[in-house]
């Protein structure tokens, strides 16, 4: 005997990994057998030699760590994208061919290596981000190894030892907890050593106060809330003093499983509806770019590859090596022209801007595709505790005795907050507080361990929110008439707490407890009388009185008249979800008349057994009752208003209970006040049980889920995104991380969240405000609206470029734009313009349209046929003006025979690979800016070396006419005239911005030789003016036409998918 588990007979095994048919239900089994399963004595613990026996098959209690992808696989991850592929192809293609035509030459020159070396950089910075954000998504798991207990004070082999590492623990260690202790593991309650013992864990339950816990077995079938016989890992006593059996340690304990939870659904994290569609896009693009191709290549083999037909056959081939590496370089510079390559950069920079509007509205942004995935929510599934409530407690009701036996006075008292000076009482009596008034407010405020403190323009409650609550009641009552001031400083929050504490001083606590659901206070006046003060649960604060205090401070007996009107008051004010207290007092306690707190006195012993707080608490006077309540925001109610009519869902999902959550529910709005709820509001379990659980989240208007697990959470979330539902969960306990991390939206709470929830959330609330979730929704349809925009104008250039190099390839005129110039285009010259769009105004209907569906195009068939079009001038214009340059000496009144350039015949440029077979070619020198070009020597490199002033004005061309096109995507369809460039300044600079990087590069000599260009003249600017215009006037004609024919078009377009299984 002594030794644990040596007086059990033969032994059972116990598993540290239960399944659900084996898990030892300790809480629902008495503790003799607990102690029996667990083959422990509770007096002794266990002995080390069993503890041993049990770690080799339990482990540690610590909680798994998962190894995370290589670097190395995370790198090639990055490389998984399509157009990111093509990339990479065209890089190394281009230096290939860069090395060749310098080994060729005999000499290497760097300018040759800009292109591939400009490519393999963005191809680094897209992977270094894309690590980055990879890196980061494991740290939730991280935080959640901080919450856990450290150390544990143990008994084993009868010997308590103070300070065990808690990862030491075993199933059936004897552990003692008090005030202050983390929970090392879960645990059976099994003595009580204080009279009441509390845990807060609302992190782990959600809970919005901390839970009494009790040695009796409870059902079998209780939820995690109802197992008031255990404590759970990683929450933490506030109160009292036990010990414990340790029944399940690391992964099996109720935060082990969270954090199991939390790492399968960053598993199946998905990508946001944007990404969705930039891959989708990336693919049509990668089949489109592979037909064009094709197409080039085909039309291109007649000028790399001849042969003679010998008996109608062809032989004798022979392969241009020069012209093939030619053809080569112009396929290389279509992968290049179709790929927005400075588009990822263009959509972070938006994000980022982004980040910083949703930051100066409170909202955090940690996750930066969370602020376009914001903007297509259509289910917000919320907290209440904290979230739509204050998280601090408020008096809402004060009811008082009247000046008869038949009547009660009621009073409401305005607050939502921990501030005294926040609402008033009212129908308070004009002359101040009567006898009846006084007592309630002095057994308020000396009845009470409360603190409320001023810091950072907050107040901040110390101890029980409620007892805090009850402190601001009595500020706001005053002081007593004809009390002075007392000598309370002007700054103090209490000051009449203070004045009530120094007027009757307190001398002994009687502690609350579960049983008789009261605290009270014995009290010394300044008159020398002793009095007992008590508050607690009215129901038993009537049982034990036998007399009430009327309006005039008059005590007549308790009728059961007397007691029916108290108890109807409490029915209605808890059927309004108000947590009632009830106040009482005693004036007659002949024990304790000459007690001074001493513990030599007789009546100190009386106060050491608990068992006699019930008996000293009788024969009381009732006095009256309070209805407190954690109240909602006040801007909520406008937030929820505003959800529907931006066609977003709101569901509410606590742990509270049923009748609070539905109260504050009606008042905020998510359901009406006479609205029949009885099939909209569930605790968690009825919802698991139902057999078309889809079917019930698919109703219209709000939901509410009360006594929510972790579980349930989760399992709502993942039914909404089967749905189609793009899902917004908020939570601020360990037990929403699962959650938070599974919706496409976790939103953590900044002031009461844990940094678990913080970490595997995406965005902060720093005010834990659900109003703030409403604006960052319309910040982000407003991002969205202006990444459409500068999507479209940037995937309208590239198209452009593709049609331009096509149209080269199918003329067979010399190259116009080479890749090098294209990637400057792509990365610098539409970065500004694009990234200016993401400035556009927010539309003031933006929170009247219901969400874009997660599936809607990023492009309709008409904006694409639109773009199309455009991008067939573009083309043209840019190979017309190289055109135009050889062929013409002056164009619409544009004279272009100023440098003295040698005019040739369209079928001369269209056949200049035949240039050496010419008679008579030649060609005279001409001007660019300071430089003259001669062709004495080989009059054919004027195709060649002598297209620079040619390939500078289609370049010059191509980006007037993109500048011009960000004009045109300011509005999807609406003119210029209605939405004129200055609504959006940034536009018009980045514009000048763009303009004077391409005057750069033309007018200083170094970059003008890097990227093969020359300065142009007045009358060149001009003709690049005259062909780059038009496209406003076409975009115009074609918004127009869209205008007009928008209804036809959207009576056509298909309709919202139905919802189904």
């Amino acid at each position: 005997m002594g030794k644990g588990g040596e007086d059990y007979g033969k032994p059972e095994i116990i598993t540290s990994k239960p399944t659900v048919l084996n898990v030892f239900p300790a809480w629902a089994k008495d503790i003799q057998e607990c102690e029996k399963h667990y083959r422990v004595n509770r007096k002794s613990g266990l002995s080390s030699a069993e503890v041993e026996n049990r770690r080799k098959v339990c482990g540690y209690n610590e909680l798994e760590k998962h190894e995370g992808q290589s670097i190395w696989s995370l790198i090639l991850e990055q490389f998984n994208d399509m157009l990111v592929r093509i990339l990479l192809v065209a890089a190394l293609v281009s230096f290939v061919l860069a090395w060749h035509e310098g080994e060729g030459s005999g000499k290497m020159e760097i300018t040759a290596f800009v292109e591939p070396l400009v490519i393999f950089l963005i191809l680094i910075l897209n992977a270094i981000v894309g690590v980055w954000q990879e890196n980061n998504a494991e740290k939730a798991l991280e935080a959640l190894k901080e919450i856990q207990s450290e150390q544990a004070t143990v008994i084993r082999d009868g010997v308590k030892i103070p300070n065990l590492p808690a990862k030491e623990l075993v199933p059936g260690d004897i552990v003692e907890l008090k005030v202050g202790d983390k929970v090392p593991a879960d645990m059976r309650v099994l003595e009580l050593v204080s009279s009441t013992f509390r845990v807060e864990q609302g992190s782990l339950t959600g809970e919005s106060e901390a839970v009494n816990k009790t040695n009796k077995l409870v059902s079998e079938a209780a939820d995690i809330q109802g197992k008031r016989s255990m404590v759970f890992a990683g929450t933490t006593v506030v109160n009292g003093n036990c010990f414990c059996l340790v029944t399940q340690i690391g992964m099996e304990t109720e935060i082990g499983k969270v954090h199991t939870q939390i790492h399968v659904a960053g598993q199946s994290e998905e990508d946001t509806p944007l990404k969705k569609k930039l891959n989708e896009f990336g693919e049509v693009l990668t089949m489109i770019i592979g037909a064009i191709c094709v197409c080039v290549w085909l039309i291109s083999v007649k000028y790399f590859l001849s042969w003679e037909y010998v008996d109608g056959w062809p032989s004798n081939f022979k392969l241009s090596f020069e012209k093939c590496a030619y053809y080569f370089e112009i396929v290389v510079a279509l992968a290049v022209a179709a790929i927005p390559e400075g588009l990822p950069a263009v959509i972070t920079t938006c994000l980022a801007l982004g980040t910083r509007k949703m930051a100066q509205k409170n909202a955090l942004v940690r996750k930066l595709p969370s602020v376009e995935t914001l903007g297509c929510t259509t289910v917000i599934c919320s907290d209440k505790t904290g979230t739509l409530t204050t998280n601090q407690m408020a008096v809402a009701k004060l009811v008082a005795m009247g000046d008869d036996p038949s009547s009660l006075r009621s009073f409401r008292v305005d607050g939502t907050t921990y501030n005294p000076s926040d609402g008033k009482i009212h129908d308070w009596p004009s002359d101040g507080m009567d006898a009846n008034l006084e007592m309630i407010a002095k057994i308020a405020a000396i009845c009470n361990d409360a603190g409320v403190t001023h810091s950072d323009h907050k107040f901040l409650a110390h101890g029980m929110p409620t007892e805090a609550a009850l402190k601001v009641l009595v500020e706001k009552m005053g002081r007593p008439k004809g009390s002075c001031s007392g000598g309370s400083a002007v700054s103090d929050v209490l000051r009449c707490c203070q004045w009530w504490n120094k007027y009757e001083c307190r001398i002994a606590t009687l502690e609350f407890d579960r049983d008789r659901k009261s605290m009270g206070v014995i009290v010394n006046s300044k008159s020398g009388k002793r009095a007992l003060l008590v508050k607690g649960a009215v129901e038993n604060l009537l049982e034990r009185s036998s007399k009430m205090q009327l309006l005039d401070g008059s005590v007549i007996p308790l009728d059961q008249n007397s007691r029916n009107l108290i108890s109807d008051a409490l029915h209605y004010m808890s059927s309004s979800a108000l947590r009632c207290l009830g106040f009482a007092y005693k004036d007659e306690l002949p024990e304790f008349e000459t007690y001074d707190g001493s513990d030599d006195h007789p009546a100190h012993d009386l106060l050491l057994d608990p068992s006699n707080y019930s008996s000293i608490e009788s024969n009381l006077t009732f006095v009256g009752l309070v209805g407190l309540r954690d109240p909602p925001r006040e801007e909520v109610h406008q937030a929820i208003e505003d959800c529907k009519a931006a066609g977003i869902r709101v569901m509410v999902i606590t742990g509270d209970n049923k009748n609070t959550a539905e109260a504050i529910c009606r008042e905020i709005g998510v359901f009406g006040p006479m609205e029949d709820i009885s099939s909209k509001s569930l605790i968690g379990k009825e919802f698991m049980e139902l057999l078309d659980k889809k079917a019930h989240l698919r109703q219209s208007g709000g939901l509410l889920f009360s006594r929510a697990e972790p579980g349930h959470k989760q399992e709502i979330v993942r039914l909404l995104k089967e749905d189609g539902e793009v899902v917004a969960m908020t939570g601020d306990g360990v037990n929403d991380a699962p959650a938070l991390k599974l919706a496409d939206i976790g939103i953590a709470m900044g002031i009461a969240g844990t940094e678990v929830a913080k970490e595997a959330s995406d965005m902060v609330l720093a005010d834990d405000n659900f109003s703030t979730i409403v604006a960052a929704v319309g910040e982000g349809r407003s991002i969205y609206t202006n990444m459409k925009a500068f999507i479209r104008y940037m995937i309208s250039s590239n198209i452009g470029e593709v049609a331009s190099i096509f149209l080269t390839a199918a003329l067979g005129i010399p190259e116009g734009l080479i890749p090098v110039q294209l990637l400057w285009v792509n990365l610098v010259t539409d970065g500004p313009p694009a990234t200016a769009l993401g400035f556009n105004p927010p539309d003031k209907y933006i929170m009247k349209k219901h969400p874009r569906r997660s599936d809607d195009s990023l492009i309709t068939a008409w904006i694409l046929f639109r773009y199309l079009f455009i991008g067939l001038y573009v083309g043209i214009a840019t190979v017309g003006v190289f055109i135009i340059w050889y062929t013409h000496g002056s164009f619409f009144g544009v004279d272009l025979s100023g440098d003295g350039h040698t005019l040739v015949t369209y079928y001369q440029l269209a056949n200049w690979g035949q240039c050496s077979s010419w008679n008579n070619f030649t060609v005279s020198p001409f001007t660019a800016g300071n430089q003259v070009f001669y062709f004495e020597n080989n009059p054919c490199d004027y195709f060649k070396g002598g297209k620079v002033k040619a390939t500078t004005l289609s370049l010059s061309v191509l980006v007037a006419i993109e500048m011009f096109n960000s004009l045109n995507a300011l509005s999807e369809d609406g003119s210029l005239l209605t939405m004129p460039p200055w609504v959006n300044p940034w536009l018009l600079v980045a514009m000048s911005v763009s303009f004077g990087l391409h005057f750069l590069i033309l007018y200083v000599p170094f970059l003008a030789q890097v990227f093969g260009i020359v300065p142009l003249s007045f009358n060149e600017w001009l003709l690049v003016l005259v062909v780059a215009l038009p496209v406003i006037l076409i975009d115009e004609i074609l918004k127009f036409i869209g205008r007009s024919t928008s209804g036809t078009r959207s009576s056509t377009q298909r309709p919202l998918k139905p919802k189904s299984d």
